[in-house]
Parts: structure tokens; C-alpha cells; sequence
């Protein structure tokens, strides 16, 4: 029988689950959530300290995950990563998987699999998706393997990667950070990567001969409906629309098309309409119609902008990105065409929620997975790609290949050698490399905002507090407690396996960093309940975190190919919860294998 929890330890449990709660709904964004779970948890202990603490420790251990080593060293990392994107670093090697895919679809989906899995050790998992990603769709619309059936396994690959290494993920440098914290000797970079590696090569075979198997052929070839756009059409004065209704104007020649708000009356000049179809419907309509997707005077600007410049209009789609500017943002007041002299055509918003809002009579905003379809030059269209945070998933997309790519290899080398042989810790290996790639020119000063992520460090700093509060409460001391009674009796690679489960509920329904902070300190009330070593519960509690494949909410690179692969929920639990049984699977019974735990 355990005592009861403290009226402090009560709070922070009540706290954190308010917090994995609205993480959940989605209906406040994560920073928002992050800054109000700091000031409850500053106001809270400044009015009820607790016990043996002044009210000003209280603020203290809320802010000061805005200065911690972890954060900083995540901050770095971004940095470095962006260094090799911008500088065109890794594009010999996208080049040469093109090459394969094209010689063998089965052979470039497993070298396709293994590369981003390597790729993703040393480079944060967005960045390295926003690379393979054009070119699995580019790939796949030219008569490759169809986008539906690579991306989740691609997808899959990427998460884990990024959990073989300690600078993989910026999770792992949490769970890592919060252990040495607790007194846990410091792990190096390669330090549990035979682990992962191994149990990569266990699932491996399912991600690249069964996954594609699971997942549904949504390509229209296939007979799947193509991707639907919302367009806002404008007629003209000599429409020949003009006059007639607009059932008698399309007539039957066009088919797959959903009017969403037009007038009932005849159609006149300068009447808009909104619809929803493919693009090709799109097309058509405006042909038949004699309307335009953007206003005259912005069109005739592009063309005489294409004859100056000697570049052809080109027609593209781009993905909002996570990091994009215009998430909340609608296009009608985004500035785009002002500023990048480009015009939008229409829009398709993913699914977030299996219904498909492109038909909806209220246009919602950007959000991230979103398509864009615009037309321009395709200088235009790159540079409004790379400052607004998109992706160009159609067209021909150009990386830019610089002098400074040998340079930016050489000082993520730099880095990561330096942290894994032990020569400086990673935050100063990583810090240093980061300086070197603004004194280098590798990354400019004044693009440090697209390498950094705000979501990203608020919630680094507000899991640092919530695993602070979980632990100095008692309410860690308690739910280890609590969870020894359940394990008391079961074998140690079945506790290893409870405690995985455990963390990849949460990592798959909430954050998988707020998971890494409530999780960590547990893991050490755990071990000491039951008289296990914490590492290898450590270790637990960090690969569940990021076993995150069964939900498109539980990793921002989930969300990001939801729209490109025409997912629904269904792919993700069909392909996700086998590739998680496995990995639980193994990994326990590794760690088991490793610290003799029989």
C-alpha cells in the first residue's frame, strides 16, 4: 500500500494532464499552451511554494528551461542543420537516388529507407523529410512508385533514424539532458545507436516489403479522385459566360466539380465564384467560363515579368511547411503576390480530421500540410518558397549548390566528431559549429529565424518545467510507485516493455517531449522502486518517445505528408501499430540482452 500524493504532487499530475489534454484537441497552438502552462506553474508556486522553498524558486524552476543546456544545444543543432539544407550539402546524394529509383522502384524505396535513416542521425528529421519529399512525389507523377504507398514508410524511416543518436532528435536530447540532470552518467552521440541499428534491421523488411502493401493506391491513375483545390474565379468583361446561368455555361463537359458559392441570378461581369475541383477541372472551367484565379493586372504583370526575365510562367504546388509563415494566415490578405510576385490559383487544406474541407462555404486559414497552387516564374516561386516556408512538391525545384557546401559538411563533421569522441560535450561542439556556420556565410545572419523554431523551444522549455515540477513535487516519486506495484512480478525486459508502452501512448496522443519530461523522472522513481538500474529505464522512456507512427498528430513530419499522400487516419493505425509492436518488441528484448537484465 502507497501513501497518498501530496496536494503539490496532485497539481502538477492535474497540470500535466491538462496539458497533454489540450496538446490533444488542437484547439490552441502549442506555444500558447507552453506559455500558459509556465505561468500557471510560476504563479502557483509563488502563492504555494513548495515545501522548503521561497516563493521565488518557484519562478525560477518555471523560466529557467530558457536557459538550459538542453535547449541551447537544440537551438545549435537546428542551426547546423540548416546550414547543410540552404548550401545544397546533401543534393549530390538526392541526385543520386533519383538514379536508382529510376533503375529499380523496389531497389530506390530500400535505398530510399536506408538513407534516411542514416541522413537523420546527424540532421534533425523535418529537414531531412523536406528534402526526400519533393522527390518521392516528383518520382511518383512520373511513373514511380505512387507517393501513398513511400511516404509513410519513408516517414518511418526518418523517425527512426532520428532516435538512433543523441543529437537526432531534440527529444533525445531532453530525455538525455534531464537523466544527467538527475545524476545519471552522460551519454556520448553513438552511445545507444547499436541498439537502434539493430532493431532497424528487424523492421526494415516491414516497412519496405509489407508497409507499401497496407497503404492504399491514391494516385489517380488508380481510380482515386485527384487532390481537390479551392479557387476563387473571376470573370471578365467578355466572358462568354456572361448572360447565362452557370449550369447552362459549364453544361456536362465538366465533370468532378463542386460549386460552393456562386450567384443564383445570370452571371455578369466581375461576378466571382468559388469552387472546388482538381486542377485540371480547374482548367477547364476557366476556359469554359473565360475566367482567371488571380486579378488581371497581377497576371499581366507576371507575364511581363516572364518576357523580361526570359523565363516561362510555371505552375507548381507547395506544401506549408511547419515552419512556414503563412500558417494562420489566409492568402486573400498574405501579401503573396505583392511581395513575390506570384499569383495563387487555389488552395487545397488537408484533413486533419477525415473530412475534407475544400468545399466548406467558410475558406478556413493556412495551416501546415495545406497545398498552395501558383504560377510564376520558377525564380519567383523558389524564393517565395524558401522565405515563406514551403515546399515545391510539382515542378522542377532548384537546391541551391554553393562553394560553401564542402564547408557546412566539414563543420557538422567538425561537430559531431568532436561530441562523440569525447574531445567537448555537445553543447559546445554544436554551439561552436553553429558560430562557425554564421562566420562562414553557411548561414546567414539574417535567416537565423527560419532555422530556429519557436514551437520547439517554448516546448523544450516548458517540458523542462513540467518534468522539474513532476519530480520536486513527489508526484514522479508516486507514480513510480504506483506503476512498481502493477510490475513488481513481471520479468525485466516486461517492464522495459511497460514503461515503452507507457511513453508511446502518450508520445502518439500528445507531445512526444512533454512525454520525454513526465517519463524521465519516472523511469528513475521506477527504477528505484524496483531495484533496476535506471538506464536501461531511461533508455525506455527515450525510445518510446519517439515510437510516434500510429497517429498523424504525433510528429509534426506525420502531419507533413498527410496531404501529399492523401492519407487518412486509417493508414497511419494500420501501418503504425505493427511497426510499433515490433519496435517495442525488440528494443526491450535488447535491453534486456544488453544489461543482463534475465
Amino acid at each position: 500500500m502507497i501513501d497518498p500524493p501530496s496536494l503539490h504532487a496532485i497539481a502538477a499530475m492535474v497540470l500535466t494532464g491538462a496539458m497533454f489534454y489540450a496538446f490533444a484537441a488542437g484547439k490552441l497552438k502549442v506555444e500558447i499552451i507552453c506559455l500558459l502552462m509556465l505561468s500557471i506553474i510560476a504563479l502557483g508556486l509563488y502563492w504555494f511554494p513548495l515545501p522548503g522553498q521561497a516563493p521565488s524558486d518557484g519562478l525560477k524552476l518555471a523560466f529557467e528551461g530558457f536557459g538550459h543546456y538542453a535547449l541551447i544545444t537544440i537551438c545549435a543543432l537546428m542551426i547546423l542543420g540548416r546550414g547543410l539544407v540552404v548550401t545544397g550539402a546533401l543534393e549530390p546524394v538526392v541526385q543520386q537516388l533519383t538514379r536508382v529509383w529510376r533503375f529499380n522502384q523496389r531497389l530506390g524505396l530500400l535505398v530510399t529507407l536506408m538513407l534516411a535513416m542514416l541522413m537523420s542521425m546527424f540532421v534533425n528529421d523535418t529537414p531531412v523529410l523536406v528534402l526526400l519529399l519533393p522527390i518521392l512525389v516528383t518520382l511518383a507523377t512520373r511513373g514511380g512508385m505512387p507517393a501513398s504507398r513511400t511516404l509513410i514508410p519513408v516517414n518511418s524511416a526518418v523517425l527512426i533514424g532520428g532516435m538512433a543518436t543523441t543529437i537526432g532528435t531534440s527529444t533525445n536530447l531532453l530525455v538525455v539532458s534531464l537523466a544527467t540532470d538527475l545524476g545519471m552518467p552522460a551519454m556520448s552521440v553513438f552511445y545507444f545507436t547499436p541498439l537502434v541499428v539493430a532493431a532497424a534491421a528487424v523492421a526494415l523488411p516491414f516497412m519496405w516489403l509489407v508497409m507499401p502493401k497496407l497503404l492504399p493506391d491514391n494516385s489517380p491513375e488508380a481510380g482515386h479522385s485527384p487532390r481537390h483545390f479551392r479557387a476563387m474565379l473571376r470573370l471578365g468583361t467578355t466572358s462568354p459566360a456572361i448572360g447565362k446561368t452557370l449550369e447552362s455555361a459549364l453544361g456536362a463537359s465538366v465533370e468532378g466539380i463542386d460549386i460552393v458559392s456562386a450567384p443564383e441570378r445570370p452571371l455578369q461581369a466581375f461576378d466571382r465564384l468559388v469552387i472546388s475541383a482538381s486542377h485540371e477541372a480547374i482548367e477547364d472551367v476557366m476556359r469554359l467560363l473565360g475566367a482567371t484565379t488571380a486579378p488581371l493586372v497581377l497576371l499581366e504583370r507576371l507575364k511581363a515579368r516572364s518576357s523580361a526575365s526570359e523565363e516561362d510562367l510555371a505552375v507548381v504546388e507547395l506544401s506549408v511547411a511547419r515552419d512556414s509563415t503563412l500558417i494562420g494566415r489566409w492568402i486573400a490578405s498574405s501579401g503573396i503576390a505583392l511581395t513575390h510576385d506570384v499569383a495563387v490559383i487555389a488552395v487545397h487544406h488537408a484533413r486533419s480530421d477525415n473530412t475534407d474541407i475544400s468545399s466548406s462555404a467558410v475558406e478556413p486559414p493556412l495551416a501546415v500540410g495545406d497545398i498552395i497552387l501558383a504560377t510564376g516564374t520558377l525564380t519567383d516561386l523558389s524564393r517565395l518558397a524558401r522565405e515563406e516556408g514551403l515546399l515545391m512538391l510539382d515542378g522542377y525545384k532548384e537546391v541551391p549548390r554553393t562553394a560553401k557546401a564542402p564547408l557546412a559538411l566539414a563543420i557538422m563533421a567538425g561537430a559531431v566528431v568532436s561530441a562523440s569522441l569525447g574531445l567537448l560535450p555537445i553543447a559546445i561542439s554544436a554551439l561552436g559549429g553553429a558560430i562557425l556556420m554564421f562566420v562562414t556565410g553557411c548561414v546567414r545572419f539574417n535567416r537565423v529565424g527560419r532555422a530556429l523554431s519557436a514551437n520547439v523551444i517554448v516546448l523544450v522549455a516548458a517540458s523542462i518545467a513540467v518534468g522539474r515540477v513532476i519530480l520536486e513535487s513527489g508526484a514522479a516519486a508516486w507514480l513510480g510507485q504506483l506503476m512498481a506495484l502493477g510490475l513488481i512480478h513481471l520479468p525485466a525486459g516486461a517492464v522495459l516493455a511497460a514503461v515503452m508502452v507507457f511513453v508511446t501512448v502518450l508520445t502518439n496522443f500528445a507531445s512526444n517531449t512533454t512525454a520525454a519530461a513526465v517519463g524521465t523522472p519516472i523511469a528513475f522513481s521506477l527504477a528505484q522502486a524496483l531495484s533496476v538500474p535506471v538506464e536501461p529505464l531511461v533508455l525506455a522512456v527515450l525510445f518510446g518517445c519517439n515510437l510516434c507512427y500510429a497517429t498523424p498528430v504525433a510528429y509534426q513530419t506525420n502531419m507533413m505528408i498527410m496531404s501529399a499522400g492523401d492519407y487518412r487516419f486509417g493508414d497511419y493505425t494500420r501501418t503504425g501499430l505493427p511497426l510499433v509492436l515490433i519496435m517495442i518488441v525488440t528494443l526491450s528484448g535488447l535491453l534486456t540482452l544488453r544489461y543482463g537484465l534475465y
